[in-house]
């Protein structure tokens, strides 16, 4: 967190740091070829789509902009720093529908028809994305599982009854969604975690989400989509029939720019403040585990432990070498800066969560056991808690497909798709996502 003296400097919106550390995504993904790629080549000097940010959301854009029969000569995407650098980098490896969680507050700003929209939109995202990567398989760690809420305190429970309670009041349906409740001793064996006092469970995936963008900017790459690296855009300006980008590499000019930049889109877009667009840093952690968790007793659902009902534990194993994400479910800063905020204090609290998980509490560790590396990702919250997709008002040649209040990996497979139909002047009904998700300067002006 920042001192009072520089609050404000932090939350200036800025471009992404060049010294930020690396994440256990990125730690164990450094042979890709394209990692750097292009860094110190010459900009072409204009392209019919120009996306920027490398991440989820830049890559499968320009996948299906390739699928609509866009050549990939077209295609330019820009990269401030290595590839797959940003919140996709960075993240928990979760794909997690919400199912039911949320469903009160979604309710109360968008109305229960939207709300239970918003519901199918992430439970359909999870099924595309999951289909996509065995159909083409892909070797990115896919955990196709189910998930746990495990709840250790009753203020947690009656936070997921009292969703539960609005979600099928609108017309939802727990057999629909696959879900499932469980209390006492029930909640406890099935979650594996001691002094449960209920678990609601759903489906829900993990992966390796760099592993998955590199497979997609590969594909890309491969049929022609130009990638430059080390290429922060400055500056985006939209000049008559094209749209201007100042680089770090010169000038490019391009008929249409999609910005896909998560927490970063303030960084060139002055109407996203921090009150429309408001970055927090939310601290992981890498763990080789105990045998406790090893082998045969691998965690093969993921969960978010609720200690109480206003924060998480993240979890989930990677099914390949048996590591475990750990994130914090609290803002550990704010603001783009705050992307390299963790703390020892909260790495020893995940360690010493995560022994109560394990059962391992007063035991000794072995050398190579514990925590491999920990790191802070930025998660971008809209004012209304939904994404902004569509094209940017009053930016004539400019679209957004950012902010994803933290649920990226369950929603950017549709939304990307989406974004490419509005790019191809279709109708928002084609896009089949919530009307909620849609960019417009009213829904911007709400308070």
């Amino acid at each position: 967190m920042t001192t009072d003296g520089n609050h404000e400097s932090m939350l200036r919106a800025s471009l992404p740091s060049k010294s930020s550390g690396l994440s256990y995504w990125h730690r164990t993904t450094r042979s890709f070829k394209y990692l750097n790629h292009n860094q110190n080549e010459p900009l072409p000097a204009s392209t019919t789509y120009a996306i920027i940010g490398s991440g989820l959301s830049g890559s499968l854009v320009a996948y299906n902009l390739l699928q609509q029969g866009i050549p990939g000569k077209d295609i330019l995407i820009l990269e401030a720093r290595e590839a797959v650098s940003g919140s996709t980098g960075r993240n928990a490896g979760h794909c997690r529908p919400d199912a039911f969680r949320n469903f009160s507050s979604y309710k109360a700003i968008h109305g229960s028809e939207q709300a239970l929209k918003i519901v199918d939109t992430e439970e359909k995202n999870l099924k595309l994305l999951t289909d996509f990567i065995k159909q083409n398989d892909i070797q990115c760690d896919l955990n196709l599982t189910t998930t746990f809420d495990v709840c250790m305190a009753q203020d947690a429970v009656d936070d997921e009854e009292s969703n539960i309670k609005d979600f099928m009041a609108a017309g939802g349906s727990l057999a629909k969604f696959g879900i499932q409740c469980w209390y006492g001793a029930e909640a406890e064996s099935r979650s594996r975690n001691k002094g449960a006092v209920a678990a609601y469970e759903w489906p829900s995936a993990s992966l390796h989400p760099a592993r998955f963008v590199q497979w997609v900017l590969n594909y890309n790459i491969d049929r022609g989509v130009q990638l430059w690296t080390h290429c922060p855009v400055t500056d985006v300006a939209s000049q008559g029939s094209a749209v201007r980008l100042q680089t770090s590499h010169g000038l490019v000019t391009a008929d249409k720019v999609i910005h896909c930049t998560n927490a970063y889109a303030g960084a060139l877009l002055q109407q996203m403040t921090m009150e429309k667009l408001t970055p927090f840093a939310i601290q992981v952690a890498s763990i080789i585990p105990p045998a406790e968790a090893s082998g045969a007793n691998f965690f093969a659902n993921t969960m978010a432990i609720k200690d109480n009902g206003s924060m998480f534990y993240g979890f989930a194993q990677m099914p390949s070498d048996g590591t475990v994400i750990v994130s914090v479910g609290r803002p550990a800063g704010k603001g783009v800066q705050a992307e390299e905020s963790q703390t020892q204090e909260v790495a020893n609290e995940i360690v010493q969560r995560m022994q109560k998980v394990f059962g391992t509490e007063g035991q000794p560790t072995r050398h190579g056991e514990g925590i491999d590396t920990t790191w802070t990702g930025l998660i971008a919250f809209t004012a209304d808690r939904m994404p902004y997709v569509g094209e940017i008002e009053g930016s004539p040649g400019q679209y957004i497909c950012a902010g994803f209040n933290g649920h990226g990996m369950a929603n950017i497979f549709t939304c990307a798709k989406g974004i490419v139909d509005i790019l191809a002047n279709r109708p928002w009904e084609t896009t089949q996502l919530p009307e909620c998700y849609q960019y417009s300067a009213a829904r911007l002006a709400k308070k």
